[in-house]
């Protein structure tokens, strides 16, 4: 028996490569015309490749630590990430860039505590999950203590404002909840609620208000609120079944708002086509059965945290890569959200491959009992 998922571990590095790739060639002509970054056209290929390189380094030592200590971690983890959701709001601490307070600088690189969130997040619920497994019935003390941490993440998160990353984060709590045995008038009546709360906060917010009027028809004004999706859907249709080919996007040329980071999968259409953009859906929904098979297969060995761990960070990555996708096609509002281990981005980068080294960490305890050891 193998020690662990190798096609786990291929499938990452596999969107790692082609991540590398496509964020050059969507960078390169920005890069060069840009006064910030030297006019050097390398400049995020480069970036890119430093992240990538501290990705598998952080990847590696997070694969080390025994699951128990996660689970005992999972509590000051949540804490410390709130602390930095608020550090951000501080003036003169976090970094605003384009009207969003979402960044903490550490003088050479930008560091997005939302990220981090997204992993805290997932350790947190599926530990109070596994906690809280007797009472999960219960409104009051089952379900009420999750809303109320939850609620309060939710608030920070708005505060930036980062909606993206407080409806993966959403997503994700409601994922482990109902894994959890969450009692099932509990989470029909918290996904009515939801459903409520998102219209209020789109209603509420003007510049929410105008993405969603934008996302709707954004052909009615394609040099204002359409524009970042009216070019997304301009490069989809040249890229027709096989694409343009590497590296001939014209959309990249300063006509795509954030064609390495948000928009990739745009540039990746234009460029590869339809057979490219299937491929990477293959790839992602490779990776998401892999994280539940790996935590049915825990579940068989009455693992229940590193079950719900493997299936939750499965979850996010799917629906991360989903609202990325929908976005990028029209299907969704347009929304501050990466493509998993493709996009442009340290601290997401960083956090994927960390959430991917636990998801490893999960298949080889499993296998690792399944040959009579302990762990």
């Amino acid at each position: 028996m193998a020690e662990y998922d190798h096609t786990l571990v291929w499938l990452a590095v596999l969107l790692l490569g082609i991540g590398m790739v496509m964020v050059y060639s969507a960078s390169i002509a920005i890069a060069e015309g840009s006064r910030a970054t030297g006019n050097q056209p390398m400049y995020y290929l480069l970036r890119h490749s430093a992240f990538i390189a501290v990705s598998i380094v952080s990847a590696v030592i997070a694969f080390q630590v025994p699951l128990r200590v996660w689970q005992r971690a999972a509590p000051y983890l949540f804490l410390f990430g709130l602390g930095l959701l608020a550090l951000v709001l501080v003036p003169g601490i976090g970094r605003e860039v384009n009207g969003s307070r979402r960044w903490l600088s550490l003088y050479f690189v930008n560091l997005q505590p939302s990220e981090l969130m997204k992993l805290f997040v997932v350790l947190y619920a599926a530990d109070y999950t596994v906690r809280k497994a007797a009472v999960m019935h219960s409104f009051r003390k089952g379900f009420l203590p999750m809303l109320v941490v939850m609620l309060l993440t939710g608030w920070l998160l708005l505060r930036e404002p980062d909606f993206g990353a407080f409806a993966v984060i959403t997503v994700i709590a409601m994922g482990i909840l109902f894994l959890g045995g969450m009692n099932w008038r509990l989470f029909a009546g918290l996904i009515v609620t939801l459903v409520i709360g998102f219209l209020l906060l789109i209603l509420a917010s003007p510049y929410r208000m105008q993405r969603m009027i934008g996302f709707m028809d954004p052909w009615a004004d394609p040099y204002g609120k359409g524009y970042q999706l009216s070019h997304a859907l301009i490069a989809f249709g040249r890229g027709e079944w096989l694409g343009v080919g590497l590296g001939g996007s014209v959309e990249k040329l300063f006509y795509l708002p954030e064609a390495h980071t948000d928009f990739l999968l745009a540039v990746i259409a234009e460029e590869l086509g339809f057979a490219g953009v299937a491929a990477i859906i293959v790839l992602f929904a490779w990776i998401v059965a892999r994280a539940f098979a790996i935590g049915r297969r825990a579940v068989a060995l009455e693992r229940y945290f590193p079950a719900l761990l493997a299936q939750a960070i499965g979850l996010w990555i799917g629906v991360q890569a989903i609202i990325n996708m929908g976005v990028n096609m029209g299907v969704l509002p347009t929304k501050g959200l990466t493509l998993p281990l493709l996009s442009f981005g340290g601290s997401a980068v960083v956090t994927t491959c960390c959430a991917i080294a636990v998801l490893l960490r999960v298949d080889w305890e499993n296998r690792q009992l399944m040959r009579g050891f302990t762990v």
